[in-house]
């Protein structure tokens, strides 16, 4: 993996009183509009299954508006089809896990502490952000992820989700804050890594990744400024050898919606190649 660029990213902001709209806030409006989706895993429409009302997608993007004015972010009204697209085809089962392997795992009277992994090469949709705060970065790089995956590609259809999702953070020399800039990644599903489609979106960037080894440690909570920088040193204090491991670049992997009752998150370390 490289240092530079788009490189492994993904998590998910947390609010000042309220959550970013990721995934287990997509299984609730599901459930709350009907667990019928209008779209095969494949993109393409089911004869069977109504389309969602104009009723329902508005009330879909009026909720996506109201939550994130919360991280003073904007969610403009052309996000309504991308909305809709992720809302019918966000089942729990669908969602492809990034494939690795697990190396070795540390432990401590029944808890893993971290584990190290092994992920191979593949092909990750990137895009950078710099904005004023960590939460409207991951804001913004994810809804223009959303539309790469729902159907503003090439192909014309609907990807799949992937978890989870990266975002990649640097930190100053003494690790007390983050940079601006951070890049949010999201894989490409394993039967589209030979021939990704491409976005429309020519702010996101598809990039072959090399295989990487990563030392991870989940954590639970918020993921903001704050709660990134203490799971880093707490992750440091963990390892044996923190010096083998790039001591400026980060992950955090967001698998849940920050707004969820468990949430599941890991800050990674990138071992020096």
């Amino acid at each position: 993996m490289q240092r530079e660029g788009c490189r492994m990213g993904g998590g998910a902001p947390e609010p000042a009183g309220a959550g970013m709209i990721t995934l287990d806030d997509l299984d609730n409006m599901t459930d709350e509009l009907g667990s019928d989706s209008a779209y095969n895993s494949n993109g393409s429409v089911e004869d069977e299954v109504e389309p969602m009302e104009d009723a329902d997608q508005d009330r879909l993007l009026n909720y996506w508006q109201t939550v994130a004015r919360g991280h003073q972010v904007e969610v403009p009204d052309d996000m309504a089809e991308p909305i809709q697209q992720m809302t019918r085809n966000n089942r729990t089962e669908e969602r492809q896990n990034v494939p690795f392997l697990v190396l070795t795992r540390k432990e401590k009277c029944g808890e893993v502490l971290y584990e190290k992994r092994q992920y191979g090469k593949a092909k990750w949709a990137c895009i950078k952000i710099s904005e004023e705060r960590y939460e409207q970065s991951i804001c913004l790089g994810f809804m223009k992820l959303m539309r790469y995956i729902c159907e503003q590609n090439s192909s014309g259809l609907y990807l799949g989700m992937t978890i989870p999702i990266l975002t990649v953070v640097h930190t100053d020399e003494e690790r007390t804050e983050l940079q601006r800039s951070v890049t949010v990644a999201y894989y490409i599903p394993s039967h589209l890594q030979d021939e990704p489609p491409l976005p429309t979106d020519q702010d996101i960037i598809i990039e072959e990744w090399p295989p990487t080894v990563v030392f991870t440690r989940s954590f639970g909570g918020a993921t903001n400024e704050e709660s990134i920088i203490r799971e880093i040193h707490l992750l440091a204090e963990l390892l044996d050898s923190p010096e083998l491991c790039l001591q400026d670049m980060f992950i955090v992997a967001g698998y849940t919606n920050p707004a969820a009752a468990n949430r599941h998150n890991e800050i990674w370390f990138l071992q020096q190649p």
